[in-house]
């Protein structure tokens, strides 16, 4: 099974940190689940703090960037955990059922070693009604057309759904996954912030290099403002992401 992130992750930790708020949110998810299991752990990023963790991660390339001092980590795959049933209180699992090969065998993974499962993910509108998507990049919608399991509806039936929380996305997010840029489109020029979206990454170069021209040419005439000026005015936005809390 092909590993993404070892050709796409390489520059993960420059533009992937934790954002706080969000941080917060997946702390209050996981209640006072002592024992977590963090599967798709990549770099480290939302592991908690006080809490005994096993990372569970396929890429080489994520996990040599793990920090000193950062949870042990296994290298697997989410469709195949080497863990005993109901091993941990909580199975956390961030960004990263969309790159798993068989979602509904990997999230029936976590729901066999964990009582709990936290389930950071989006909904199909960051895809289709974001204005990268949608003016700029349609080619990232298609990326994952045969497979939307990662949805919280999908999910849903799958684990034993009990909550689904809106992530508000905050105007200075520091965590650069797809929309967290939305009311700052000069960011998306930058070929690191690139790097570190998956479904910018996983383009083809010359789609990506067209959709960036474009990009670049409408902040410069004054066309995106246009169009989107009104979200530089925001403080926060619902863009599609969704904590899914499931199990007991």
């Amino acid at each position: 099974m092909q590993v993404r992130y070892d050709n796409i992750g390489t520059s993960y930790t420059r533009t992937r940190q934790p954002d706080p708020r969000i941080e917060a949110q997946l702390v209050d998810a996981l209640r006072d689940a002592q024992r977590i299991v963090n599967v798709g752990a990549g770099a480290g990023s939302y592991e908690p703090q006080g809490r005994t963790i096993v990372a569970v991660e396929p890429s080489p390339t994520m996990i040599a960037q793990r920090p000193s001092g950062a949870a042990p980590a296994v290298r697997a795959f989410a469709e195949s955990l080497p863990f005993r049933d109901a091993t941990f209180d909580a199975a956390l699992a961030i960004f990263t059922v969309h790159h798993w090969a068989d979602t509904e065998r990997g999230l029936r993974e976590l729901g066999r070693v964990a009582n709990r499962q936290v389930i950071l993910s989006y909904d199909a509108v960051v895809e289709d009604g974001f204005w990268l998507v949608d003016d700029y990049l349609p080619e990232i919608a298609a990326l994952d057309d045969e497979n939307r399991g990662y949805t919280s509806p999908a999910i849903a039936r799958v684990l034993d759904v009990r909550d689904v929380v809106p992530v508000l996305v905050p105007n200075d997010c520091v965590d650069g996954f797809m929309a967290s840029f939305w009311n700052r489109p000069d960011a998306y020029l930058d070929p690191d912030v690139q790097a570190g979206i998956s479904g910018l990454a996983r383009l083809a170069p010359e789609v990506r290099e067209r959709g960036t021209a474009q990009l670049r040419a409408d902040l410069a005439s004054g066309a995106w403002d246009a169009r989107h000026g009104h979200l530089r005015a925001m403080t926060e936005i619902d863009v599609g992401y969704r904590i899914i809390v499931a199990g007991a």
